[in-house]
C-alpha cells in the first residue's frame, strides 16, 4: 500500500515550481490532489489531467486567492464537498516583492505579507476543522531559510516567512491534543521556472556559498513533505526542516 493511499491533500500555489513538484510526489504516493492556482485554468486542467492519468489519483484545481478569507473558507467547503475528506494541508503559495527598506513601498510590504502570511492563516483555521472532526491531520507550511536568518532586500518576504514559522509552532501546542500536526519546510535556494531568469553570475554566486555546491529542485523539497504528510512522522510536530544544502545566510 502506497504511503498516502486514501489521502487527500490541498496544496496552494500547485501549478508550477516548488508546489508543483509537491502535488506530484505526493499524488505519486497515492493521496488524492486539491490544488489552487490564480491565474491560467487552461495550464490548471492540464496538470488535473496530468496527475489523474499518471497516478489514478483524483485530482481538482480550484481558481482561488487563499489570502481572502471568504474564499478560503469557501475553498476548505468545497474540498470536503468534492473530496469527502482533508488530511494534509501544504500551505505553499507565496510571492516576492523585494526592495530595500528606505525604497519598499507600503504597498510591496502589505501584499507580501497579505499573500505570504494572512493565507497561512485563514486556510489553517478552516481546514483544522474536518481535521480535528477526524481527529487527525497534517499540516506543513512552506517557509524559507530566509525567514530564519533574513536578508537584505527582503524585510517584507522575510517577515512573512519568519511569521510561518511563529503560526506553526503554536498551532502545533494548540492541535497536538486533537492529533493534528502542524510543522514547516524551509527551503534554501530551490531552481525552478523562477530561477531560470536570474542571471548565470547571480545564481553562481548563491550557489558558491551552498556547501553540496548546487542548487535544490522542487523534488528535494516535495521529499521532506512526502515525510512530514505520512505516518512515517506521526511524532514530529512544532518543527522547521530545512531543505538548503547546508546554507547559513
Amino acid at each position: 500500500m502506497k504511503l498516502l493511499q486514501g489521502k487527500t491533500a490541498l496544496i496552494t500555489g500547485a501549478s508550477r515550481g516548488i508546489g508543483k513538484g509537491i502535488a506530484e510526489k505526493l499524488a505519486e504516493a497515492g493521496a488524492n490532489i486539491a490544488f489552487t492556482f490564480l491565474s491560467s485554468i487552461e495550464k490548471a486542467k492540464i496538470f488535473e489531467e496530468q496527475l489523474s492519468s499518471k497516478y489514478g489519483v483524483k485530482v481538482k484545481g480550484y481558481q482561488s486567492d487563499a489570502a481572502g478569507f471568504t474564499e478560503a473558507e469557501k475553498l476548505v467547503a468545497d474540498v470536503e464537498k468534492d473530496f469527502g475528506t482533508l488530511d494534509i494541508l501544504v500551505n505553499n503559495a507565496g510571492i516576492t516583492r523585494d526592495n530595500l527598506l528606505m525604497r519598499m513601498t507600503e504597498a510591496q510590504w502589505d501584499e507580501v505579507i497579505h499573500t505570504n502570511l494572512k493565507s497561512v492563516f485563514n486556510l489553517t483555521k478552516f481546514a483544522s476543522k474536518p481535521m480535528m472532526k477526524q481527529r487527525s491531520g497534517s499540516i506543513i507550511n512552506i517557509t524559507s531559510v530566509v525567514g530564519v536568518s533574513g536578508n537584505a532586500g527582503q524585510a517584507n518576504y522575510a517577515s512573512s516567512k519568519a511569521g510561518m514559522i511563529g503560526f506553526t509552532k503554536s498551532i502545533a501546542k494548540e492541535l497536538g491534543s486533537r492529533g493534528i500536526r502542524s510543522n514547516a519546510i524551509a527551503p534554501g535556494f530551490i531552481e525552478t521556472e523562477m530561477t531560470e531568469q536570474m542571471k548565470e553570475e547571480v545564481k553562481n554566486e548563491w550557489i558558491k556559498d551552498i556547501p553540496m555546491k548546487r542548487g535544490g529542485t522542487p523534488g528535494d523539497v516535495a521529499n521532506a513533505v512526502l515525510f512530514l504528510a505520512s505516518d512515517m512522522s506521526s511524532y514530529v510536530t512544532g518543527q522547521v526542516i530545512h531543505v538548503c544544502g547546508g546554507l547559513e545566510m
